[in-house]
Parts: C-alpha cells; structure tokens; sequence
C-alpha cells in the first residue's frame, strides 16, 4: 500500500509550524532586541519560513528558483540555527563561524552546480542531504559531550543524533537503492520523510526555547548565587553553602576553620584613586584568593572590602599555612596600572570534633581576631583559640 500525500497542503504546515514560531519570537523581541542569541535564532526562523514557503510554488515558478534558491536559502536558514544552538551551548568562536561559513558556501555551490549540470534528483537528495547532516554535527556534539551538559542538552543532543544519522541514511539510501525519496514522488519514503520534517520543525523550535530559558534560568541563579564583581559567593548563599557543610562536619566530628579578612586601608585607595580602581584591586585581589583557593575551600564577599573563607577539615597548623599563603600572595600582587600596595588583615578561628554549625559565630569569633590584627599593625594574621572553658584567648598564628 503506497501512502501519498499531498505534498504542497504538508508543506504548508511545516511553515504556518515556523511562521507561528517567528511571530512569538517577534512578541518577545519587542523588549530584547539587543539579545544576539534570540536574534540569531529568529534570522534562522525567517529564511525556513521563505524557503519551505517557496516549495510550496514548485512548479509554478522556474527550476533555479524552486531547486537552487531555495535550497541555498534553507541552507543557510539551517547553518544559522545551527549557529544558534551553538551560541546557546556558549560553544561559538571565530573559528566555528569560519567554518559555518566556508561549509554553508561549499553547499550552496555544489548544490546549485549540480543544478546547473542537470544532475538526477537523486544526486541532489543525497548532497543536501549530506550537507544538513554535517551542518548539524558541530552543535550535536557538544551538546553530548559537553562538560557541563544538562540532561535536557544530552536528551535533546540524542534525539539530534537521530535526525543526523536519518539525514545520512536518506543520502545513502538515494545513492544505493532504487526508492525515490524525493517530498513530490507517492511512496512510504515520502510519508517518512515529511513526518521527520514536522518532527524536527517541532524539535528545532520548542528544544530551542527550552534550551534558552535553561540559560537564562542559569544566568538567574548566578546572579542570586554570586557577587558580580569579584565572582565569589554572595553572603546568603555563602552563609547557606557554609552551614550545610558545617552540619556534615560536625556529624562526623571532623574539623573545620574560618577565615575572615579585609583590605588594608581600603578606602585610602578608593579616596586617592578613585572607586573603579577600588574595584580592580577588589577584583584583583579574590581572583588570585579563589586560585589559591580552587576546590579546597568556600570563599564569599560579606560586604564592601571583607571576604570569608570556610575551610572544611583543616585544623588550626593547616588553616594557619592557609591563611599565610593568602597574605603573602595578596602582599606580592600588582594591580597594573594602580601603584598600591595591597595588604590584607586576617582572622582566624577552628572548631574541633562536635561544635555547632552556625555561621554567624564563626563570623563574631573571627571578626574579633581581625579587629586584633588590625590593632596590631595589620598585614598579619591573628586566630582567637578557646580554652576549654570557652574563653576566647587571641593569639599571632
């Protein structure tokens, strides 16, 4: 039994599917015509919607028309989405828009120079394609392998796997066998093909926008999560993170030592040289602390020129090295550009075996040693110990 369609009613379909997709996007663009991401997809939109549309006339409007134009146009229409998804991965550079562009020229060449030749249809199948195939590789890819890929990216980067390997399937079976997989010949290769357009009409548009909310979604949770000068925890969630650690900490009797400092005659600096050099210095300073510091402790701004460190499972020898490396370090940094000399004052304090996980004592027990560093010169480190009574007894590391 042969499934026939007809073909220019299914096409129509495909592009009323991306036509309603571009008049939301517009809906959207009208607050955020600045966002290249969402422009770039909406271009991409666009050209399917007048490549598809053009289908529609094929055979009322000449063969350089509904065979070269219009494939040159979907192709591009194509490589532009799939710049999109690249973008949306934060994947796209220079060097992969080269590419894009120099493959999308080789297309749209040999595409039309099989044209001009006279080629079969099924020379012409098999090269786009082969073509849209190789146009989707890059983005799929990364979406797979990527080092921070969400489930929805893999998931999405799979069914995108499928789409790849049917386009190269549709390209060798062209080539190899006798079936006909052209959109305009009645067979079950017709129905399949135009089933999977709507399939990936539906996957390109809604896997898009789901892919650009979990961005922006990301972009959210940063915002609320770090401070946006110096990259570091913002108090709250230093405050959160901390306390959960501190919890696991203490169930397990393990030790753990906070860290408070500030800047040396910060607003000095900012009064003689003004606050954008102030914010240098600040974000000069806890790059270099968060390198220091990389996968061993929790590092957050709790205001102004005043940074904390939690430290879990150090006790006071190994806190007290910590705590020297990061002043010696802040003590030899250059910020170029600024001739200051950029010292911090430290206060430390640690809790062994069963404490409780509270924050905020952790944060007066250090800021007292630090009142104390200050007091004592600054540009040094002073820990405040307990005796067993809990007196506090400020010592020098």
């Amino acid at each position: 039994m042969v499934l026939s369609l007809d073909m220019k009613t299914a096409f129509i379909s495909v592009v009323l599917g991306h036509l309603f997709t571009v008049i939301l996007i517009s809906a959207y663009r009208y607050g955020h015509k600045k966002d290249r991401l969402i422009n770039t997809f909406y271009v991409s939109k666009w050209l399917e919607v007048i490549g598809w549309g053009l289908v529609i006339f094929r055979g009322s409007i000449p063969d350089y028309i509904s065979l070269g134009l219009v494939n040159s146009i979907l192709f591009v229409g194509i490589a532009v989405e799939t710049i999109a998804l690249s973008m949306v991965q934060h994947a796209y550079n220079r060097q992969v828009k080269r590419r894009y562009i120099a493959f999308t020229l080789f297309s749209i060449i040999g595409f039309n120079l099989l044209v001009f030749l006279n080629s079969t249809e099924d020379a012409r199948i098999a090269f786009a394609s082969f073509c849209t195939g190789m146009l989707l590789v890059y983005p799929v890819y990364r979406m797979i392998t990527g080092s921070y890929t969400s489930k929805l990216k893999r998931l999405m980067g799979y069914l995108y796997v499928i789409v790849v390997i049917g386009l190269f399937g549709r390209a060798l079976l062209t080539l190899f066998t006798d079936q006909s997989m052209g959109f305009f010949t009645p067979s079950m290769y017709q129905a399949l093909s135009f089933l999977s357009l709507y399939l990936i009409m539906i996957l390109e548009n809604t896997g898009f926008i789901l892919l650009y909310k979990e961005q922006a979604d990301e972009r959210l949770i940063r915002m609320a999560t770090y401070d946006d000068l110096t990259a570091t925890l913002n108090r709250r969630t230093f405050i959160e993170q901390a306390e959960g650690i501190l919890t696991q900490l203490s169930r397990s009797k393990s030790a753990v030592s906070f860290i408070l400092f500030d800047i040396d005659y910060y607003k000095t600096i900012n009064d003689t040289y003004g606050h954008i050099a102030g914010d240098r210095v600040l974000a000069g300073m806890s790059a270099l602390i968060q390198e220091k510091l990389k996968d061993v402790g929790l590092v957050g701004r709790f205001g102004g020129d005043e940074f904390a460190v939690l430290l879990p499972g150090m006790n006071e020898e190994e806190s007290d090295a910590a705590a020297e490396e990061l002043r010696k370090s802040v003590e030899d940094l250059q910020i170029p550009s600024i001739p200051v000399h950029v010292t911090i004052s430290i206060g430390i304090v640690t809790l062994n075996k069963c404490f409780e996980p509270c924050v905020n004592k952790l944060y007066k027990w250090s800021d007292n040693a630090l009142y104390e560093a200050k007091h004592r010169g600054r540009n040094c480190a002073v820990r405040i110990r307990f005796t067993e009574e809990q007196q506090g007894v400020i010592e020098y590391v």
